[in-house]
């Protein structure tokens, strides 16, 4: 497997990046008409944004977005592995070459959010004010694995959630991780 930068894609491999974000999460992000589509070109045509793509023969198995909207944090957004090919070290090695370019290009946090459409964890489907914060600190797995616990074993923790950001009972779990730092030379 090669990770590779978006730029270097074909025009069969971006649309296989399309396909896979419209297949692989859950929810109803990118399921419309084209949608996926603009999203993948966005990685491609705005400054603020960059992609990286795994690829296997030449065949895309899974890609990282990520997109600089502060100074010194970089959010992860999104990650997306063609579902045939999930639990196969493919995420994990995407989120650890960005996290080298994220290095590289000197931002200290990685942040993300992951979204509970599907009650996957045990903060989605139920009212979560008051005492917010408290519920985050109890949060367990419920179905199939979520993204959440994934991202925990990759060193992130959980900094906020947003209840209700995706409608009644569909919350945004927001972690972050910080990078190492890359301390300036002498010479």
């Amino acid at each position: 497997m090669e990770i590779v930068t978006f730029e270097s894609l074909d025009a069969g491999q971006l649309a296989g990046a399309a396909i896979i974000l419209r297949t692989a999460l859950d929810g109803p992000s990118y399921k419309g008409e084209g949608e996926a589509e603009a999203q993948v070109s966005t990685f491609l045509q705005r400054k603020e944004r960059f992609a990286l793509a795994a690829l296997e023969g030449g065949r895309i198995l899974g890609w990282i977005g990520a997109v600089r909207g502060y100074s010194h944090a970089l959010e992860l957004h999104p990650l997306v592995v063609d579902p045939v090919n999930q639990r196969l070290g493919i995420g994990r090695a995407l989120v650890s070459a960005l996290e080298t370019h994220a290095v590289a290009e000197g931002f200290l946090t990685l942040h993300l959010g992951t979204d509970d459409w599907v009650g996957g964890t045990s903060l989605g489907g139920v009212a979560l004010f008051p005492a917010v914060l408290q519920k985050l600190q109890q949060v367990r797995p419920l179905g199939r694995g979520h993204a959440y616990f994934f991202y925990l074993k990759l060193g992130f923790e959980p900094v906020g959630l947003l209840p209700d950001a995706n409608g009644p009972g569909l919350p945004d779990i927001l972690m972050a991780k910080a990078l190492p730092r890359v301390l300036p030379t002498n010479s």
